[in-house]
């Protein structure tokens, strides 16, 4: 036969069978990519599968992991389906080290897959005596009043050819790092914020490249940040310390295997910065005429510089970084230059957004360029700073002179979408000017769109409110004088937020802090981490962030550990709901209630009273000891889930003694009082439809317009659809005057406002005195119209969409609506089409998972997946019919169902 006929015939044989075969990819170690640093012994390893058969699972895994002496674990051949968050448990792992991990599979049919591309982890320091640098302090007296920022640098030699290099490294403030001149790493804001004086994050760069065989030189530049700066109010500041400090280390192997370490001693210099004040607050004052050329690269004369001060203390309260660090993301120009009425020269860069402005600028020594930050114009187009409070959000410059010169702030952030121009050297070209926007580097994960352009510009708002907010912490606000860890707005938006983003990492370490500052009797702080004051916790609502968004985790992205490390926190906080009632009645203590409610004019009814708030408390007592006993029994906790199911029986009991009459209703009779007590399952079931009735009524005699709060919103669309008034949901969804969620939306809002009325239908504000206009709580409506309305979810006997679930919900006049989410399994996507001839319904399952399909039609004879009937289709199991849809059983695969009118 012709060799060329027999290749024809052989090579598309061998790419059907290598594009057949399971395929093993995206490995991941703490949920993150080739991470540096890692503070566990014990890491874990996700991988994904990705095949084009339907219905592929894994049956068996195989893990190897290498170090530099050898084989440090081998599993073996290992019978499972697991391929999420797998436990190292191989030979114990060292210090500042490099390892790699490699994985491969077998399929349902039995087939394994070829080995996957190697992975790496590098360990960080896993004990605190690997420490051996010495935090330093400047060695002269700082100025108390304008607080500038301290330099720090160092001259070292690196006597041999260099194998690798590691820069350990924190501060007392916040720090940028160069080395030999150039600036290390793209993190921001570093190190973060956590409780410093319980925990103190570390950060690891891995420097090999940027150091030489020679004379070398790192320089530090240290600012106020959270560890002393203004925070809250009352002049709240110096919170963790009063002097800046530096602890870094360079651990250096050289290709010889000998080894040197490179510490901040007391052969470090010190001196002030170009940096000559800056707040997070107020901004940032930079004198580009102090600047220090060449101070942080070698052969630099540091000879009038200061030497530093040691400081004596442990290093117990330091730990590694696993969340992702704030980095710079989307950048704008400016769309439109304004001049005001006020004859104010403003730029308009179309999206509010958290960050700072890129300046260039041309002019004399001393010129100086003053930014001030805005939200929002008011009325009559005038640059409106009145809501910021005492915030100055202002960026000076002063030139100094010659060629161009580039200016960005170091250690503050603002939020906005204007700036006012005082003082810019010649004529304003908006080309000079770049808004750079700043937050966590998380992981986009999810997508949403629709048929109506207004509910996809809420989805914009929704994301673009978590992306300024989330900023190492999950802020209430980015502009004004607060930008603190609010508890209540965090869980409020907590399930929204893990399908925007990966915000597993994120929270995980947020929640530690949570815990941290959580007081001995279990109160949780209104903020964290806790700049407020002891007794400022333990409010309904606020304080059960401790419960709620660890569950929430652990539903997300199947994550048991973060149930397992917080377990002790959630115990807690019941403990002191506990302590704190009365024959099971918790009827005490200061609440926030149903936060920022919509007030209506009701003097003739009072149907809109405020919702009471000891009502409220009880309601989150009753859900806080409900995830207790649900995380118990993930635990294997069998003692605490009878104690926890125990003690619920009894908290509803007293609820429905206290707060509801004999016919169901309400002591409260919100809207607020109804959604709680039903979707925390407080009435009995044969009082439930009643009063799911009666939330209805209430919607609509309010002309179909929502009347909650912090704490009602979230669930409000939720409950409606869960007892059938789905209707009403999208009636409240689709509103368009105040109160609604789509009214900021016709305002021109480009992020969640604070305030239903932040703006008002006149133009005016609502008090200055607390209105952001990127506050992102009430974004929770995300969580229902991607679990609800598009109906992408998972089932808690497979969380983190290991059994997935797609129940859609078409209404509202919608003819579309679709949802895509990156899960640790690969892509889950579903999306529904209205049509002429009825309806389709797409779908994407990744493969290792199953699905549990919803499919709104009255029989199954009505259905075609790709173009077939789906009793002749064998990868589509028919299980039966619920409440007028079809249900399916389906591995992984894509799908496309038509229902036929």
């Amino acid at each position: 036969m012709n060799k060329k006929v027999i290749l024809s015939t052989v090579l598309p044989l061998c790419l059907l069978i290598s594009f057949a075969q399971v395929k093993v990819q995206h490995l991941l170690t703490e949920n993150s990519t080739n991470p540096i640093g890692l503070g566990v012994q014990q890491p874990r390893f996700t991988w994904q599968l990705m095949s084009d058969k339907r219905n592929t699972k894994q049956t068996a895994y195989e893990i190897k992991v290498s170090g530099n002496k050898g084989t440090m674990w081998k599993t073996g051949k290992v019978g499972s389906d697991q391929s999420v968050q797998v436990v190292y448990a191989g030979t114990p792992l060292k210090s500042d080290n490099k390892y790699t991990w490699t994985i491969r599979v077998w399929d349902n049919d039995g087939k394994a897959s070829a080995w996957s591309e190697t992975a790496f982890f590098e360990t960080g320091f896993l004990n605190t005596s690997d420490w051996k640098a010495k935090w330093i302090e400047a060695g002269f007296t700082e100025d108390s009043i304008n607080r500038p920022g301290i330099l720090f640098r160092h001259q070292f030699n690196a006597s041999k050819k260099i194998k690798s290099a590691n820069l350990y490294i924190t501060a007392h403030g916040m720090y940028e790092v160069q080395l030999n001149g150039k600036r290390v790493g793209d993190a921001y804001l570093t190190p973060g914020w956590t409780s410093y004086n319980k925990r103190l994050q570390y950060q690891v760069f891995d420097v090999t490249r940027m150091l030489i065989s020679g004379n070398n030189a790192i320089g530090a530049t240290v600012g106020n940040g959270w560890y002393r700066g203004y925070l809250a109010w009352s002049d709240n500041k110096n919170i963790y310390g009063k002097k800046l400090g530096l602890l870094a280390q360079i651990n250096i192997v050289y290709s010889d295997g000998s080894t040197e370490i490179i510490v901040t001693d007391e052969k470090w210099k010190s001196a002030n910065s170009a940096i000559k004040s800056v707040e997070i607050y107020n901004g940032e004052r930079y004198d580009a005429r102090d600047e220090k050329s060449g101070w942080s690269s070698a052969g630099y004369n540091d000879a009038a510089w200061k030497g530093v001060n040691l400081l004596s203390t442990d290093f117990d309260n330091l730990t590694a970084t696993e969340n992702e660090l704030v980095k710079k993301h989307e950048t704008f120009k400016p769309i439109k230059l304004i001049t005001t009425p006020s004859g104010e020269k403003v730029l308009d860069f179309g999206q509010n957004l958290v960050g700072w402005v890129v300046v260039k600028a041309k002019g004399n020594a001393g010129d100086k360029i003053v930014i001030k930050h805005a939200e929002v114009l008011d009325k009559a187009g005038n640059f409106y700073t009145e809501n910021l409070r005492a915030a100055k959000a202002t960026a000076t410059y002063i030139l100094k002179g010659g060629a161009e010169e580039i200016f960005e702030p170091h250690f503050t952030f603002f939020g906005f979408r204007y700036i006012k121009l005082d003082n810019y050297p010649g004529e304003i070209n908006p080309d000079n000017f770049t808004a750079v926007t700043l937050y966590s580097d998380m992981k986009p994960t999810g997508t949403f769109t629709t048929s109506n352009a207004l509910i996809n510009q809420l989805q914009h708002n929704i994301q673009w409110g978590q992306r300024g907010n989330f900023l190492d912490v999950p802020t209430d606000c980015p502009q004004r004088d607060e930008r603190l860890g609010w508890t209540g707005d965090a869980q409020a938006f907590s399930r929204t937020a893990t399908f925007n983003f990966g915000v597993d990492n994120f929270f995980s370490k947020w929640l530690k802090d949570v815990a941290a500052d959580q007081e001995p009797n279990g109160s949780v702080p209104f903020v964290v981490p806790n700049v407020l004051g002891h007794n400022a916790g333990g409010s309904a609502g606020w304080a059960d962030v401790a419960t709620i968004i660890p569950w929430n985790m652990y539903l997300a992205y199947g994550d048991k550990k973060v149930l397992e490390t917080q377990y002790p926190s959630m115990k807690a906080w019941v403990k002191y709901m506990t302590n704190a009632s009365k024959n099971d009645l918790w009827n005490s203590g200061f609440h926030f209630g149903d936060w920022l409610f919509y007030r209506p004019n009701d003097d003739n009814d009072g149907r809109a009273a405020v919702t009471d708030k000891y009502l409220i408390a009880q309601c989150f007592y009753a859900h806080s000891v409900q995830l207790l006993i649900n995380t118990a029994k993930v635990l294997n906790n069998s003692a605490d889930e009878a104690m926890y199911t125990d003690l619920l029986q009894k908290i509803k009991a007293a609820f429905l003694k206290e707060y509801v009459t004999p016919s169901g209703r309400l002591v409260s009779g919100t809207q607020t009082a109804y959604v709680l007590a039903l979707n925390f399952d407080m009435l009995p079931e044969g009082l439930r439809a009643q009063a799911a009735t009666r939330l209805a009524d209430n919607v609509k005699s309010y002309d179909n317009h929502l009347t909650t709060g912090f704490l009602g919103t979230p669930y409000l669309c939720e409950v409606l659809t869960r007892f059938g008034y789905t209707d009403v949901a999208y009636t409240l969804l689709l509103q368009q005057d105040y109160p609604s969620w789509l009214y900021p939306v016709k305002m021109g809002a480009t992020t969640i406002w604070e305030r239903w009325d932040g703006q008002k239908p006149d133009s005016t504000f609502q008090t200055p005195g607390m209105n952001s206009f990127n506050h992102y709580a009430y974004g929770a409506i995300g969580d229902w119209m991607y679990r609800k309305m598009v109906g992408l979810d998972t089932y808690e006997d497979g969380v983190g969409y290991k059994h997935i679930k797609i129940q859609p919900h078409i209404g509202g006049g919608f003819t579309n609506a679709s949802a895509s989410l990156q899960t640790y399994y690969g892509t889950v996507a579903a999306g529904w089409k209205v049509e002429a001839n009825g309806i389709s319904l797409d779908a994407e399952i990744p493969a290792n998972t199953t699905a549990t399909i919803y499919i709104p039609a009255s029989n199954a004879t009505l259905i075609t997946e790709g173009g077939k009937a789906i009793s002749g289709v064998a990868d589509i199991k028919i299980i039966g019919t619920e409440d007028g849809d079809v249900v399916l059983q389906v591995g992984s695969g894509k799908y496309h169902f038509v229902v036929n009118k």
